[in-house]
């Protein structure tokens, strides 16, 4: 391990081996390797011992950190390393490498998490995948050194704010397959182009390796450019290797008919939304780059379910329902959700926040998204936040207390509310209120969608 990582021993403690590695002190309860990396605020290196005092395995921490542990602090192995956090990354990349797994790494602007969770739940056999939004410099490794030995498939989501970080999480992962679900204007205010924006998904590619699979759309946009000339390339959607044949939608979800390399093959999925059954079509060409049958794929579609704050059916009853899709937003998937809500029936709200790191034109993808939930029919619109007044929205308040005061009259049967915006905007808030719920409490939820 050491080695690995690239570290030193300073102490040696009991034997066995830890059980997974943890970067917070307090969640330590006993058998971990604790990393202690350095935060905006605090050294995670300065609560080691709190950490050996709660029973983990070991810990790694700078040298100088190292130094100072020894046997009065308990019967912990003591590691030093420099970068505590490029210890971390080199202890997954050599664990990857220990696992007899097909790795699929999966990025995009949009319906990553998505894929992600589609993929996971479809795939036959023992599969781990990153949890939540795991999909960091930190979360990456983290999922990686919680695979068991006996993984089959490991899916890992990866996100992306800059250039050179995708690339940083191939480097760890070393993938077989990588999924690029779309490249939009996304995080566009910190790479300045949409054809930036795809060199960095394209970094994926790079990282694959020998001969990987790319798993791309079929109409690719700026993405095309990088995958001129690939050997191996599997589209999806329509025209793609993997596309649509026929479906139809009813109370228990969506059945469609998908046509792919291994025959045509009717799915029964539990969701309802157009641009779901897109990332379905991705995940079945991913599932089916990583060696799995479309059959096998199928078997287990009804199988899928979605993390939280992406698309949570809340039921309030004679209230109504809350679509509460909170974790992000962007112009893509906020299209994709307003058409969502204007083919519900009944009265349509949308409760919408800020769309994030959208650069000089934020404005203008604003006042779009406004304009778009217009032409759609939607019945109230409510922004929430200072940007939020370029919806031009029939309500416009300053933060969630005020938006869920302004809904709430507007309740009843037939009403279908829609919550989304950005990470930042905290809209979750407005879900909670809605749902008579303390809020930053878990909302209760039936079938997750996501965007």
């Amino acid at each position: 391990m050491a080695r690995a990582m690239g570290a030193t021993i300073a102490f040696r403690g009991g034997g066995g081996e830890p059980g997974r590695a943890e970067i917070d002190s307090r969640d330590v309860n006993g058998g971990e390797l604790f990393f202690g990396l350095a935060g905006e605020r605090d050294d995670g290196g300065a609560f080691a011992a709190n950490a050996i005092e709660a029973g983990a395995w070991g810990v790694v921490v700078t040298p100088d950190r190292a130094g100072r542990l020894g046997a009065e602090d308990g019967p912990a192995w003591v590691f030093g390393a420099v970068d505590p956090l490029a210890a971390l990354q080199r202890l997954a990349g050599f664990w990857r490498r220990q696992l007899e797994a097909t790795v699929i790494g999966i990025t995009g602007s949009v319906g990553k998490t998505s894929v992600k969770d589609m993929t996971r739940a479809m795939l036959p056999g023992r599969v781990h995948a990153s949890e939540q939004n795991l999909n960091t410099e930190i979360g990456l490794p983290l999922t990686v050194l919680a695979a068991p030995v006996d993984t089959e498939y490991l899916v890992l989501e990866m996100a992306m704010r800059g250039p050179g970080q995708i690339a940083e999480l191939a480097a760890i992962a070393e993938p077989d397959v990588g999924v690029i679900t779309n490249v939009g204007p996304v995080h566009v205010e910190l790479l300045g182009s949409v054809e930036a924006v795809a060199a960095a998904k394209a970094e994926l590619i790079e990282g694959l390796g020998a001969g990987g699979t790319v798993v791309a759309p079929a109409e690719a946009g700026p993405l095309e450019p990088h995958l001129a000339s690939l050997p191996n390339v599997v589209r999806y959607g329509d025209g793609g290797d993997v596309t649509v044949l026929q479906s139809e939608v009813d109370e228990a979800g969506t059945t469609a008919t998908v046509l792919t390399p291994d025959g045509s093959q009717e799915f029964s999925f539990p969701f309802f939304e157009a641009h779901n059954l897109a990332n379905a079509q991705a995940s079945i060409a991913a599932g089916l780059a990583a060696g799995a049958t479309v059959r096998q794929l199928a078997e287990r579609a009804g199988d899928i379910s979605f993390s939280s704050l992406r698309g949570e059916r809340i039921d309030l009853g004679s209230r109504g329902l809350v679509i509460n899709d909170c974790y992000n937003a962007n112009p893509i998937s906020m299209r994709a959700a307003l058409e969502h809500l204007a083919g519900l029936d009944g009265r349509r709200i949308a409760v919408l926040g800020t769309m994030a790191e959208l650069g000089p034109d934020q404005d203008r993808f604003h006042t779009e998204i406004g304009d778009l939930a217009r032409e759609l029919g939607i019945d109230t619109v409510v922004g929430v936040g200072p940007v939020a007044g370029g919806y031009r929205p029939d309500h416009w308040v300053a933060d969630t207390t005020e938006a869920a005061q302004v809904v709430e009259p507007l309740l009843g049967p037939d009403a279908k509310v829609l919550v989304k915006g950005s990470r930042s905007a905290g809209l979750e808030d407005v879900s909670e209120r809605l749902a008579g719920q303390k809020p930053g409490a878990p909302a209760t939820s039936g079938r997750d969608t996501v965007v």
